[in-house]
């Protein structure tokens, strides 16, 4: 199987301005102001299923002085165990703190300890995206990749593909570094020819 081109366009940057909202607007605006300095909130979680936009918040809001702890239910004991010191010392020094996770905070397996911690501050589960909001996002994302996509191939891609967002998105730089080794265009017929070399996997 040939290799495919490295991807020689940057990474998008994730924004709130890039962020598509759907029905998480309460936890949207709750972050927006999270950032003030005159906001006295101080701790956050945010959790929901892969690809609701956990990790896109989390990296719109770094360089806000706010430190940032993604996928606490991964944690290791002993890294639980750091977080909770963690959430104490920035209760102290009143630092924000903003954690996300897959599940609510009781429903982790967590040290009980550090799941009250969690519940310190504003706690939000974030949605997943409608079919109708994941094409306005895949849309926006192409947009900012300068890619030239048509409304079809994203319909054809969340009619025959894994319909969360990460995947599709994973695709479409696929789609996109195969367009530029090829040097076509991006079409549904050139996005059947990826998958059939199995080049996006």
């Amino acid at each position: 199987m040939e290799q495919l081109l490295l991807n020689i366009v940057l990474p998008i940057h994730k924004t709130f301005e890039n962020f598509i909202v759907g029905n998480n607007k309460e936890c949207f605006d709750a972050l927006k102001n999270f950032i003030l300095p005159e906001n006295d909130i101080f701790f956050i979680y945010i959790w929901g299923d892969k690809g609701c936009g956990k990790s896109h918040l989390a990296e719109a809001i770094q360089n806000q002085n706010i430190t940032i702890i993604e996928d606490i239910d991964q944690a290791s004991q002993s890294k639980q165990i750091d977080i909770f010191n963690l959430y104490n010392d920035h209760k102290s020094a009143h630092k924000k703190l903003l954690v996300t996770g897959n599940n609510n905070p009781n429903k982790m397996m967590l040290r009980d300890d550090l799941a009250s911690r969690l519940s310190w501050g504003l706690v939000y589960k974030l949605d997943l995206l409608s079919d109708i909001e994941k094409k306005q996002a895949l849309s926006i994302y192409s947009k900012d990749r300068g890619l030239n996509l048509k409304i079809e191939i994203i319909e054809f891609l969340l009619r025959y593909y894994k319909r969360d967002l990460h995947s599709l998105i994973a695709v479409l730089d696929a789609l996109d570094r195969w367009s530029l080794k090829t040097k076509r265009p991006i079409t549904i017929p050139l996005l059947k020819e990826m998958n059939q070399e199995n080049l996006f996997k």
